[in-house]
Formats: structure tokens, C-alpha cells, sequence
């Protein structure tokens, strides 16, 4: 476990390490198509200072986009004491604790460590869980804290963000200065007037940055969410909670009403309605595995 916690926390370089690099390329194809070799460099020192930044506003983004109201012991007396005695057996900081106005049944935590930590659930998963499930849930979140998941989710829930902006940004301004006539910039240092095999290539960086921006998004929350689980057994010394939390999640489970691939990731189960493309790029391992694992681990926890 501590080796797990460890990694994560290694792991958070190396994930912005690579944001960085995709954010670069896209400031360097930007540059190629525009024929201005400092707009990389600028891309990318911004990049670099929105890095920082996102280590401290990106949990307050994540709370802004799913609508969470803090609550306490008197608005949520239910929730904010299983979240208090969790807390407590875990020896760790009682975090903020926040509900989500949805039907859809979802739970999330964030932050960038346990002494700055939020945890959140649906007032769908409120609805549907019995006790030892909903402790079952919110030891999973508390897991994440304790492990330091939720530090690496955070960092990539904003550079997700960031990256898909800035290329729909560039892509857009791409378009643009062709349709209103890059021949007749052409002459200008600043003007659109680079090699057509650049265009091409940076059109094409702009187009794949996002996507590779989904894979590490995936990658990164598979195996979290596992150790999570465990972390969460653990705890209760009851893993039937939370695998029979799961399958409630499995079977009433539903997209939610205001979400964000962005932000999928940092969920007890995926928010979004999953396609083709959705399941390619899942942030979550199956539940069937999940509840599998649990309930032929259940002897060791």
C-alpha cells in the first residue's frame, strides 16, 4: 500500500511531464502552420505556469462543473458521519464533503491531498444505498485520498481540460485564416505561409492531442480505481458493501444530467453513456471485474 502511495506520488512528474509534451507539440505544430517559430515557446511556457495553477484551482473546477454544494452534519447528517467515521478509522483529515443535486447514483473525490481534500456524492447514490453500501463508497473515495489518487486525477482532470481547449482553439484558428485567405499573408513573417507538409502534420497534432490526452487520462484511472477498492475493503472490513454497491451502480446506473469527459475519471463509475469510442478510452475498468476481485479477495481483507 505504501509503495502504491509512493508511486502515485512519482507518478504525478510524470504525467505532467507528458501533458507538457503533448501541449508542446501543439504549440510547435501551431508555429509550422503559422510559419512563427515563437508561438511554440509561448504555448508552452504557458502551459507550464497553467500547470502550477491547476495544482491548486483544478478541484474547485471539478466542484464548479458538477454543481456540488458543501454540506454538513446538519444538511446531510447521513452522509457527513460516514464520511466523519471513516475519516477517523483511516487516521486521516476529515475532508469537505459536498452532494451533488443528480439522480444519476455517483460519488467523487478530488483535491490535492488529504489535508485539502473534498469528497462528494449524488443524491441518486444517497437514494439507493444502504449503509454498509454507501460506507462501502465513500471508503472507496477516502482510498483515493489516502493513496493519493487524487492528486494525479486532479492534475489530469485539468490538463485534459487544457488540452482539449487549446487545440479546438488552434484548430479553429487554423480553419479561419484559411478560409479568410492565407495566400494573401503568405509574404508575412506571421502569416500562414509555411511548407503545406507542415500544415498538414499540424492540423493532424491538433486533431490525435486530444485523443492521446484520453489515453492517459484512461491509463492513469484504471489500476486507481482497483487499489481504491481494496483500499476501501480494507477499511470496512466488509468488501460485500462495496460489491454490492457496484452492482447497484451497474444496474441503476444512468448518464448524469451535467458532466464532462474531462472529469470522468475522478467518479466511483463513469458518468457518461458509453459508446464505441467511450469504452476504447473507459476511465473505468469493467464493474463486473471490480466486484469479481472483491468477492474473491474477500478472505484477505
Amino acid at each position: 500500500m505504501y509503495s502504491a502511495i509512493s508511486r502515485n506520488k512519482r507518478n504525478t512528474v510524470f504525467i505532467v511531464l507528458i501533458f507538457l509534451v503533448i501541449v508542446g507539440a501543439l504549440g510547435f505544430a501551431a508555429s509550422a502552420i503559422w510559419n512563427n517559430g515563437s508561438i511554440g515557446f509561448l504555448v508552452l511556457g504557458g502551459a507550464a505556469v497553467y500547470a502550477v495553477i491547476q495544482y491548486f484551482a483544478a478541484s474547485g473546477q471539478a466542484l464548479s462543473m458538477s454543481n456540488a454544494q458543501q454540506v454538513d452534519g446538519v444538511t446531510a447528517p447521513r452522509l457527513y458521519r460516514t464520511v466523519e467515521n471513516l475519516s477517523i478509522t483511516m487516521g486521516m483529515p476529515m475532508p469537505k464533503v459536498y452532494v451533488v443535486v443528480d439522480p444519476a447514483p455517483n460519488a467523487f473525490a478530488t483535491g490535492r491531498d488529504p489535508e485539502h481534500a473534498v469528497v462528494a456524492a449524488t443524491t441518486g447514490l444517497l437514494e439507493i444505498m444502504d449503509d454498509s453500501e454507501l460506507q462501502g463508497v465513500m471508503a472507496h473515495e477516502l482510498g483515493h485520498v489516502k493513496n493519493y489518487d487524487i492528486r494525479v486525477s486532479t492534475m489530469v482532470f485539468g490538463l485534459v481540460v487544457a488540452v482539449g481547449f487549446l487545440a479546438d482553439i488552434l484548430l479553429r484558428m487554423s480553419f479561419f485564416s484559411a478560409l479568410s485567405g492565407g495566400n494573401r499573408n503568405s509574404n508575412n513573417n506571421g502569416g500562414g505561409g509555411g511548407n503545406p507538409v507542415f500544415l498538414v502534420l499540424g492540423l493532424v497534432a491538433m486533431i490525435i492531442a486530444p485523443l492521446a490526452a484520453a489515453g492517459v487520462q484512461a491509463a492513469v484511472s484504471r489500476q486507481r480505481e482497483y487499489l481504491a477498492d481494496a483500499t476501501g475493503a480494507l477499511t470496512t472490513r466488509y468488501p460485500e458493501g462495496l460489491a454490492r454497491a457496484l452492482e447497484k451502480l451497474g444496474a441503476q446506473g444512468r448518464p448524469m444530467r451535467q458532466q464532462n469527459t474531462s472529469m470522468s475519471h475522478l467518479w466511483i463509475s463513469d458518468p457518461m453513456k458509453p459508446g464505441m469510442m467511450d469504452r476504447l478510452f473507459s476511465t473505468h475498468p469493467p464493474l463486473a471485474d471490480r466486484i469479481q476481485r472483491l468477492r474473491q479477495n474477500a478472505g484477505t481483507f
